[in-house]
């Protein structure tokens, strides 16, 4: 299984672009360019994992958008799992997403109040689909 956290960023300042020393607010406005991180899912999917259950990770700020942007990525991809999340509400809420289902997952207010993290609940759920898919392998 691959459990692949959001990334860091999806863009980059490549080191040879970088400013050697600390850039001057005298020196007026600053324009930046930036680079594409590359996409590690597709390699890990097609050549260095095909059997593997991967899931990958779905933030978005515009939640009309986030089921499509899930599906999308399974596409793609051609990987097992989306775990989608709103970034305003992705410490409370999530949707595990798969090219035949969307399964809510939410903390409720008493788990909050627990000190509970969504992750437990997104692992646990996690680990019944691995289980699943291990089955239909063998």
């Amino acid at each position: 299984m691959f459990y692949l956290a959001a990334a860091v960023s999806d863009f980059y300042i490549p080191a040879s672009e970088m400013s050697e020393h600390k850039i001057q607010s005298s020196e007026g406005a600053l324009q930046i360019t930036m680079k594409m991180v590359p996409k590690m899912l597709s390699p890990l999917v097609k050549e260095w994992a095909p059997e593997a259950f991967v899931i990958s990770f779905k933030l978005e700020t515009d939640p009309l958008i986030l089921i499509d942007k899930s599906r999308q990525a399974l596409e793609k991809y051609r990987h097992q799992v989306v775990v989608a999340n709103i970034l305003e509400s992705r410490r409370t809420s999530v949707i595990i997403v798969t090219k035949d289902s969307q399964t809510p997952l939410s903390l409720s207010e008493e788990e909050i109040a627990q000190g509970m993290e969504i992750e437990e609940k997104i692992v646990s759920y996690l680990q019944g689909q691995h289980t699943l898919f291990m089955e239909k392998k063998i």
